[in-house]
């Protein structure tokens, strides 16, 4: 099974954390941390930051290494690193997702995730209070 590598960023703002929601392909209307695919010799880090800058317009600083999800799709395994961000620059103005929210620990429940950001919710779960 062929492997995807991309990276997540849990953007923050004090507790709440930014959501996207996916404006195409199979899993059109599920809910992500935004990011994306690693291009060759690029670092996660490098990847988040040309993602964000890409998808929404907007400068972020990586924070802190949150973990690795490894998750099987039919048709491909996902390896996705996480990591907490800050915005420095820039307004995330959504130009592939159809809709964004910023969630506090009491939202994360209430958006339809995406199978491997389910892991990543759970995981940030736990986070969450030390995050304010």
């Amino acid at each position: 099974m062929k492997t995807i590598k991309v990276a997540a960023a849990v953007i923050r703002d004090g507790a709440r954390v930014f959501a996207t929601q996916r404006g195409y392909g199979a899993y059109k209307d599920y809910w992500e941390f935004p990011g994306g695919k690693l291009e060759p010799g690029e670092t996660p880090e490098e990847a988040l930051r040309r993602e964000i800058r890409e998808e929404l317009e907007t400068e972020i600083r990586v924070e802190e290494y949150l973990t690795t999800v490894e998750h099987d799709y039919p048709e491909f395994h996902l390896s996705m690193v996480c990591f907490l961000a800050a915005v420095t620059a820039g307004s995330l103005t959504l130009k592939e997702h159809e809709a964004a929210r910023w969630l506090g620990p009491e939202e994360l429940d209430s958006v339809n995730w995406l199978p491997a950001d389910r892991h990543l919710v759970s995981a940030l779960k736990a986070r969450m209070e030390t995050l304010a």
